[in-house]
């Protein structure tokens, strides 16, 4: 009787039952003694972390490693909605494994903290006090189990929480969360912008903001709930706290920053320059003409003017100046400097910056964006001899001519002349496939005497229906050929030079920025020697 009652019994005791076996079999573990793996993990021999069969209704088209041997991407194609979408795979946790490490989590923080100031690696310290933790709690784990634990331990201690496995993916240049509880979407290099599966409930997503916000070195609160810095990684952020400015909630964007800054090699293998308009804009650098890279939200003007930076001569001195850190050069005499933002009134605006940078004597003075009063002290500086470059949002060089002489600008008109180059950058489509290009490279003329108005003439220009670049004939570098007493064959001969060893470069493959520079500074070191090594080579170069 007793047997038949408890099999027509309430849900209430068979779940009661079911909590006395899992107390059981937990307690059977702890009893069991410890056993905690000693070696590093060997999939061969401890068996896999994490695994993934496919989303049911999609075609996996790529999977590649974001954290190996712990976390992957899946993409995946909906052939009915003719979309992708991006799958982060991450070791799986059964209910005994999340409810150790939600005690992990309190009881190897602490150790680690006061550990932070002792000069040892931090994955070798996160190791050590997992291990001690679970010997100490006489928890019986597999050597997988253990990994696990160890992931995501690392991964909220050291990594970046829930988005840590995007973090780590090279394709991905930026991160959109919009909201609690909706998906993040990312701007993929193949892709471009494909919706994720990772997402934030809404407390959580309020805590990470906080987070991000705390790492950088900033403050963020319900009466500051806005936030622009920069992650200790180099990578921009733009935080909102709250329901203040965001009404859905919490809201963050992460544009990541290279670990290799691109180089001009890596501007020409993409197709955003020819080989011509580089060896123009070297010409130009080394000559002390003044730039200025235009363009709209994620044109690559900050990442061309980085490249080209690197035709900078040796040993010149180089002062940067930004709000956000985003600009690397490999130069030995270089200053970097970033504007300081606090409560109190002792801001340090690029505009101070600018003022100051003036008296370390540079000769070439880079800011990464001008948007107010401190581009009349960059005019300024250009028309008493410094080289300045600095970026602009604007999509075309009218539009830059009159963001400069307007509100809140205001540079006056005889100042902005001082300006030798404009380059305007436009991230638009070739063909299928979304591709930044130089949309114009035109050369500031000087003041019509009868209009009144801003010449300029475009140098080279980019044709959309064809992706390819045309040129036109260039005033400045007329000027430069007479200011270098050269004659019109030897400027050919000097552009053509430079050509040439750009594209003996690239079919090198250096495009790393360090060996880049070296070979740069070869080239002013003793220019024949390099082409006469080149001419030696068997490399296809132009003639």
């Amino acid at each position: 009787m007793a047997e038949h009652e408890y099999s027509d019994g309430d849900d209430a005791s068979r779940g009661a039952l079911a909590d006395v076996r899992e107390w059981l079999s937990r307690t059977a573990k702890v009893l069991s003694g410890s056993a905690v793996p000693v070696s590093n993990y060997d999939p061969s021999r401890h068996g896999d972390v994490v695994s993934f069969d496919g989303l049911d209704g999609y075609d996996e088209v790529d999977r590649y490693w974001l954290n190996a041997p712990f976390a992957f991407a899946s993409i995946n194609h909906d052939p009915e909605a003719n979309e992708h979408r991006y799958h982060v795979v991450e070791p799986s946790l059964d209910e005994f494994e999340r409810d150790l490490l939600d005690r992990l989590f309190d009881d190897v923080r602490d150790p680690l903290i006061y550990r932070a100031d002792v000069d040892e690696d931090p994955e070798d310290a996160l190791t050590e006090e997992l291990r001690a933790r679970i010997e100490e709690y006489g928890v019986l784990v597999e050597p997988e189990t253990f990994y696990r634990l160890y992931y995501y331990l690392y991964r909220s201690f050291q990594g970046y929480g829930r988005i840590d496995p995007l973090m780590h993916d090279p394709h991905i240049e930026d991160l959109s969360c919009d909201g609690a509880n909706l998906p993040i979407f990312a701007y993929h290099d193949d892709y471009t912008d494909i919706e994720t599966n990772v997402s934030f409930a809404d407390g959580e997503l309020s805590d990470f903001v906080v987070q991000l916000a705390q790492r950088s070195g900033r403050h963020i609160s319900v009466s500051d709930p806005v936030v622009s810095t920069t992650l200790p990684d180099g990578s921009r952020i733009e935080l909102a706290l709250g329901e203040e400015v965001t009404p859905r909630g919490s809201a963050f964007t992460i544009r990541k920053y290279a670990d290799e800054p691109f180089t001009p090699i890596d501007l020409l293998n993409y197709g955003t320059f020819s080989l011509e308009m580089l060896a123009f804009l070297w010409l130009a650098i080394e000559s002390n003409k003044s730039l200025i890279f235009a363009g709209g939200t994620a044109a690559g003007k900050t990442t061309s003017m980085n490249a080209v930076s690197m035709f900078v001569p040796p040993r010149s001195k180089v002062l940067t100046i930004e709000d956000t850190r985003e600009l690397s050069l490999y130069h030995d005499n270089w200053l970097s400097s970033v504007t300081r933002e606090r409560l109190d009134d002792s801001d340090i605006t690029m505009y101070d910056l600018l003022r100051s940078a003036l008296r370390h004597r540079p000769e070439y003075i880079i800011v990464g964006e001008v948007r107010g009063e401190e581009a009349i002290t960059l005019f300024q500086a250009m028309n008493t001899g410094h080289t300045t470059f600095s970026t602009m949002h604007a999509d075309s060089v009218q539009t830059v001519i009159n963001r400069l002489e307007n509100e809140p600008i205001n540079v006056p008109r005889p100042m902005v002349q001082s300006l030798d180059v404009l380059c305007v950058q436009v991230l638009g489509r070739s063909g299928d496939e979304r591709v930044r290009r130089a949309k114009t490279i035109a050369e500031i003329e000087g003041i019509d005497q009868r209009t009144g108005e801003l010449d300029y003439s475009n140098s080279y220009a980019w044709d959309s229906v064809d992706d390819s670049f045309r040129s036109s004939s260039s005033d400045l570098l007329d000027e430069i050929r007479q200011e270098r007493g050269w004659t019109q064959s030897e400027l050919r001969r000097e552009l053509a030079d430079r050509q040439r060893f750009l594209r003996f470069l690239q079919q090198k493959g250096i495009s790393d920025y360090r060996r880049f520079t070296a070979m740069v500074n070869k080239y002013y070191a003793d220019s024949d020697v390099v082409i006469e090594q080149i001419d030696a080579a068997d490399v296809d170069v132009p003639s």
